[in-house]
């Protein structure tokens, strides 16, 4: 944690009040460094009241800095990102009230990973708890990463399905400090989480979280996936929140149906009646997730800064043009053949990680480049 633009984001954040004025301000400026060094004539004129003016008049931006730069320290896997970097996940920034910064623990790349997010409730079902489970463990298979907010019961059982699968990947959204496992039985599923997947919150550490800390996340939580599925719901439930807000943001929202006597079962049938899509098989989530995950891969081909072409060759099929020579790409690609190839042979022929592997073979999926199917990817071309 040595970066200047870190440590005035952090002195951004501490200033505390209303998010709006220094969203307006980094709107600016630019960068967080820009924007503290601009001076309190901007300030004023972005809206900053005068605590905020004050606080960011603090040349050490005071304990809560020194708290958390000691967290950012700690170890190479936490970090801290603003809205204003370019490694701030695409689909979130694009909400009206995304976070000012969100807390990472684990690897960042993930959250610009295709995503769906599965939610339901805390005191599901039998059967919901499996249908979780199942959902999750077939989305990661297909590719995608896992959403979810760790509660009990649909969330956990949704972490469990995606962390089953091979190479599965899963991004937990707390509603409580990032470095606060939420419920505390759960410390273990955080752990996991942190060590193969990402876990995120909008809480810095060490903080306090209050009741409306939850519906709050709930935003980041669909913010972060191309669509929800709803398993099991009560009418009044945060995993409704979620799908609401999902669709607000223009996100797709799938419900799963169950017994009409399961009260639990109200929110699926309600949204459905609302307009979700009724689901009965993961495939048909994969399915109609696949167009809209085309727009996130243009995002990630300008991050990666390794734009994939579709070239045809001369008998029009899709070959190796346009992979760039030499690049993670191309080894990619010659590890690669026409039997079903899994992602433990892949990490091992390639010397990449299961997290670059996976980015790239989505992209490779979305232009026809290579099929997938039971967590296996083969060529689709020559």
């Amino acid at each position: 944690m040595d970066s200047e633009d870190t440590l005035a984001l952090l002195r951004l954040l501490a200033a505390g009040g209303r998010s709006e004025p220094r969203r307006r301000l980094l709107d600016n400026h630019g960068s967080a460094t820009a924007a503290l060094a601009a001076g309190r004539t901007a300030w004023r004129a972005a809206g900053l009241d005068a605590a905020q003016q004050g606080a960011l008049c603090a040349r050490s931006g005071g304990d809560d800095v020194t708290r958390w730069r000691r967290w950012l320290e700690a170890a190479p896997g936490h970090r801290v990102i603003g809205l204003h970097q370019p490694d701030y996940p695409s689909l979130l920034a694009r909400l009206g009230n995304a976070p000012l910064a969100i807390w990472v623990l684990g690897d960042p790349d993930l959250l610009w990973h295709p995503s769906v997010a599965v939610v339901g409730s805390r005191a599901a079902s039998a059967g919901g708890l499996r249908n979780a489970f199942d959902f999750a463990r077939a989305f990661a298979v297909s590719g995608l990463a896992v959403t979810s907010g760790m509660a009990a019961g649909i969330d956990t059982a949704a972490h469990e399905g995606a962390l089953a699968a091979p190479a599965g990947r899963t991004v937990a959204v707390l509603g409580t400090a990032i470095d606060r496992p939420y419920p505390q039985r759960n410390t273990g599923l955080y752990d996991r989480i942190a060590a193969t997947g990402t876990v995120v919150s909008e809480v810095p550490p060490g903080m306090a979280y209050s009741s409306g800390s939850f519906p709050s996340r709930n935003r980041i939580l669909m913010g972060l996936s191309l669509g929800v599925v709803v398993v099991e719901a009560a009418l009044r439930s945060g995993a409704a929140i979620t799908a609401r807000l999902a669709g607000e943001a223009g996100r797709e929202v799938f419900a799963i149906p169950g017994s009409i006597h399961n009260p639990k079962a109200r929110g699926c049938h309600r949204l459905i009646r609302d307009g979700a899509g009724l689901v009965e098989t993961p495939a048909e989530v994969v399915q109609a997730l696949a167009t809209v995950a085309t727009s996130l891969g243009d995002d990630l081909r300008g991050r990666l800064a390794a734009p994939i072409e579709v070239s045809g060759t001369a008998d029009g099929v899709a070959g190796t043009a346009g992979l760039p020579a030499g690049s993670d790409h191309q080894r990619l690609w010659h590890a690669l053949g026409h039997d079903p190839t899994g992602m433990d042979d892949l990490v091992s022929r390639t010397g990449l990680t299961a997290a670059e592997l996976g980015s790239m073979l989505l992209l490779m999926e979305l232009e026809g480049r290579v099929a997938v199917e039971h967590g296996r990817y083969s060529r689709t071309s020559q």
